[in-house]
């Protein structure tokens, strides 16, 4: 390899989509996905987390991520599916309208978020990722998920796992 060539590093996203928006998660995040099923429900937790599921024994939260993004309710359909994350050892489920491919991403395509002012949180969009002719907002999953929010997300589970669902 000669001298002249430039190095560029490719990370591997999972892209889905909320409404007509395109996301991306590093797929090194995810554990699983899978097809929706039943939730459920967990009473005194906050609006966008739906409850959990028994997933082949493990307890694992359900996030609305479109109630958690402020969109509106979505009733699931064919194409709506449960990405399994990690984020801190915790294992969450997130509900998407439907998952697009994993598309490997050059670093020269990916740039900072936009900045839309202080009273606009965008905090949980690690960059902004071109691919093709989109724009897709590549989610930190950590920062979507607050500290006191991974915390009441594990008592869900241990509360769960105690009543014996």
């Amino acid at each position: 390899m000669n001298q002249n060539t430039l190095q560029t590093k490719r990370e591997r996203y999972l892209t889905f989509y909320l409404g007509n928006e395109q996301y991306g998660i590093a797929i090194d995040k995810i554990k699983e996905i899978i097809a929706m099923m039943k939730i459920t429900n967990v009473p005194k937790i906050p609006s966008y987390m739906r409850g959990v599921i028994n997933l082949r024994g493990s307890i694992i939260p359900v996030v609305d991520t479109r109630l958690r993004f402020n969109m509106e309710h979505r009733e699931a359909d064919m194409n709506t599916t449960i990405i399994i994350v990690e984020v801190e050892k915790v294992s969450i489920g997130s509900i998407v309208d439907r998952v697009e491919e994993v598309s490997s991403i050059d670093s020269s395509n990916l740039s900072e978020p936009p900045k839309f002012g202080n009273n606009i949180d965008t905090d949980f969009i690690s960059c902004v990722a071109q691919i093709e002719n989109q724009v897709v907002m590549i989610l930190d999953v950590l920062k979507l998920f607050e500290a006191d929010e991974l915390l009441s997300i594990e008592q869900i589970q241990q509360k769960q796992i105690t009543e014996g669902l």
